[in-house]
């Protein structure tokens, strides 16, 4: 099944959740944990391994192993069954709560009888948490907003894994004889951060054979319905599928209207008919008469409507109609624009690779700079020290002939103390080529004090970059309360990027803020925030979110070349 990685780390994931709340070996629970960041992690594919296979695996024990591997031959684990018959189904459902976790979840049910989300909610509004030692003032506040947070990405899936389904679907079902095209529509194709549905488009003279690839696949559950131009089915991740065969040619009517969205293609239809038109699926026609006038491609379509053709990341009825009726659609970046990533991770601190395997990958993406920026000493978790970071450096300087065009920077990943400082002094900042600044710690704190301390990182003549700055991890965590405004203005005024984190997880800034801070006149920074060499490969993402905010390759540090990245560097310099 796709994302069988992804399946294995949050079992893996669970099972030290619940060694946590069960008072077990803090340390087991720990060891738990990495493994689960590694085999999420690991480039390849964990079908097919043995437990020896799955030790190969840079964190992965030989207990995890023999889990992974019972796992992939009976789909259970059974230590992680006898962990979960000894908590209550409800605290399980509230642990998954943002701002709830494992221990949290097993007070409520204990101290307060809770045994469900709804249970809590209810609580949280009769103001029932106070009564339980480790809620404050605002507790209650922020669980329902974790729970609105939760509910809203429920069903839905994250980017990657919404690709890598569709991606497979559309490599097999290409491959059946008699398929002329095949792709992708809907909201995936509009690159929004999470995806329900699957839909998938496909031109053919004869539908069955596609309609049979589709409900004969292994990992296809249910069919929920098939016919001769629609299969619906599920897969057994509870994902729906739905495939379209369309003549070929209407494919471009059909690709439009099945990508949406729904309030662009209304101001399309309604555009139709002001000039005496209408438009389906199926193309467009003339209202008297019935005639077709075009439908075989998209751009077909939006010509004989007055329009260029837009980008699907665009079409969200926000202001790219009237954009375009101007000539004035965005150049839009894309990922081949890109020449570096500026946020990465090795083992030094929680990445999953050595800092040779990241190089060479980077070297392998064609980048032309990339930067190495593991954790600073004040995540106190990953123990970093001076001596560490200086060896590191003096090991990436080692390296610099490995790939003759590839130019190998040394940075670090700060963190923004609750004052808005950082973790080192000036002197040995000074001594890093770039350096990301991020919020770790103190979630929780008020939109004022939120504010003032990114806006003292933005001051800080040497943070050049702003990571994931709302600290949003999509379904699990919401974003910090910051008047982003004030913050895009000081990034603005500093000379200071923004980060487009690309990380599925995070995808931080989101779309519309990316906008926002585009007409403060930020500029933006698409880096992978990798902690594995596959990660590499995140970008994709990122650029997808930043083309949906409207930006163009002159908006991001990244896409430009050293000698201008450079200047841009030299922050304290120019100030």
């Amino acid at each position: 099944m796709p994302r069988l990685n992804d399946q294995v780390r949050e079992l893996l994931q669970e099972y030290a959740d619940l060694i946590n709340i069960t008072g077990g070996d803090a340390f087991r629970a720990r060891a738990y944990e990495k493994a689960a960041r590694a085999v999420g992690g690991h480039p390849e594919d964990l079908a097919g391994l043995d437990a020896k296979g799955l030790q190969r695996i840079p964190g992965v024990g030989r207990s995890t192993a023999e889990k992974v591997a019972e796992y992939l031959s009976t789909g259970s684990i059974t230590a992680l069954d006898e962990l979960r018959a000894e908590i209550p189904p409800g605290v399980r459902e509230m642990m998954a709560v943002p701002g709830v976790g494992p221990k949290r979840a097993l007070a409520l049910h204990r101290d307060l009888g809770l045994a469900s989300v709804d249970d809590l909610a209810e609580a949280v509004r009769a103001d029932r948490l106070s009564d339980v030692a480790g809620f404050g003032e605002r507790s209650g506040e922020k669980i329902l907003h974790g729970i609105e947070v939760m509910r809203q990405s429920g069903g839905r899936s994250l980017l990657d894994a919404a690709t890598e389904l569709a991606e497979q679907l559309v490599a097999v079902l290409s491959a059946v004889p008699g398929c002329t095209r095949c792709a992708y529509a809907g909201s995936l194709r509009r690159m929004r951060e999470t995806v329900g549905d699957i839909d998938v488009l496909a031109t053919a003279a004869d539908s069955a054979p596609l309609m049979a690839a589709l409900t004969g696949l292994p990992y296809v559950a249910e069919v929920i319905g098939s016919g001769p131009t629609k299969t619906s089915v599920r897969t057994t991740g509870g994902v729906q599928v739905d495939l379209r065969v369309v003549p070929e040619e209407d494919w471009g009517a059909a690709l439009l209207y099945f990508t949406g969205s729904k309030a662009h293609n209304v101001r399309l239809r309604t555009m139709a008919v002001r000039t005496g038109l209408k438009l389906s699926e199926y193309g467009l026609f003339e209202v008297d008469g019935g005639a077709k006038v075009v439908s075989a491609t998209e751009e077909e379509v939006y010509a004989a409507l007055g329009l260029p053709w837009i980008a699907p990341p665009l079409r969200e009825d926000r202001g790219e109609i009237e954009a375009a009726l101007r000539g004035e659609l965005p150049d839009l970046v894309q990922e081949s624009d890109l020449r570096g990533d500026l946020h990465t991770h090795t083992d030094l601190t929680d990445g999953l690779a050595t800092l040779e395997e990241m190089v060479d990958t980077a070297a392998a993406r064609g980048y032309s700079y990339y930067a190495v920026t593991d954790h600073a000493p004040d995540l106190v978790m990953q123990r970093m020290t001076d001596e560490k970071m200086l060896a590191q450096r003096e090991r990436l300087r080692a390296l610099a002939g490995r790939h003759r065009r590839l130019r190998l920077l040394h940075g670090t990943e700060l963190n923004i103390g609750p004052d808005g400082g950082v973790d080192w002094p000036a002197d040995f900042l000074a001594g890093f080529d770039v350096c990301v600044a991020s919020v770790h710690s103190h979630f929780t704190a008020g939109r004022d004090a939120q504010t003032r301390r990114l806006i003292r990182a933005c001051e800080n003549p040497y943070v050049h970059v702003i990571g994931h700055l709302t600290t949003r991890r999509i379904g699990r965590r919401g974003p910090i309360d910051v008047d982003l405004d004030a913050v895009f203005a000081a990034a603005a005024r500093t000379g200071t990027a923004i980060e487009v984190n690309s990380s599925p997880q995070r995808l931080d800034l989101r779309d519309e803020d990316v906008l926002r801070a585009k007409r403060h006149g930020v500029r933006f920074s698409i880096d992978s925030d990798a902690h594995a060499t596959g990660q590499l490969a995140y970008p994709r993402f990122g650029v997808g979110t930043a083309q949906r905010g409207g930006l163009t390759a002159e908006d991001v540090i990244n896409t430009w070349p050293w000698q201008r990245l450079k200047r841009f560097l030299r922050k304290d310099a120019l100030r």
